[in-house]
């Protein structure tokens, strides 16, 4: 098993309670311009309240290792796992197309690499174009298996899977 690089390791640090409002500054703008055509924000706009409280429980769960991606002392994204699962993971918009959602992809997936994962899973609304361009350019696949998300409108979620190589 590789270990992650310094700067991988320097990019990614446990998420703490006082960081919830950060991540949402941050997942706020990019929930909102990303899942547009999933959550249109005159019929659901962005649960902020229930998206922190979610954040609190993550915290709180044994299961759960949520992180936070700093960039010079900044939060600037998120990424939360769960077992083989990758469960959240989102930059702040104005990083968008500079790498830095890439580095912490790859990051993450040394961390679960490091835990021993061979495979990894995650869902994206299907209706995300953005995310699922970027994960099936990082070596996800789709599996055809699809879920509903917990809030309304119940969009549905695709599963991607893909192999850890050492």
């Amino acid at each position: 098993m590789t270990s992650p690089s310094s700067s991988e390791q320097d990019l990614l640090r446990p998420m703490v309670a006082e960081d919830v409002d950060d991540v949402l500054d941050v997942q706020e703008p990019g929930a909102v311009r990303g899942l547009a055509d999933v959550f249109p924000q005159d019929l659901y706009p962005f649960p902020r309240d229930h998206i922190g409280r979610r954040w609190r429980q993550d915290l709180l769960a044994p299961d759960v290792d949520c992180l936070v991606v700093v960039l010079e002392e900044r939060v600037v994204g998120f990424a939360a796992l769960r077992h083989d699962e990758l469960l959240h993971l989102g930059i702040a918009v104005e990083h968008w197309g500079t790498g830095l959602a890439q580095r912490a992809h790859d990051a993450v997936l040394a961390r679960l690499r490091d835990r021993g994962v061979t495979r990894a899973w995650l869902t994206v609304y299907t209706g995300n174009r953005r995310a699922r361009r970027f994960y099936e350019r990082l070596g996800w696949s789709p599996t055809g298996a699809t879920t509903h998300g917990p809030t309304p409108p119940f969009a549905e979620l695709l599963r991607y899977e893909r192999a850890l190589d050492a």
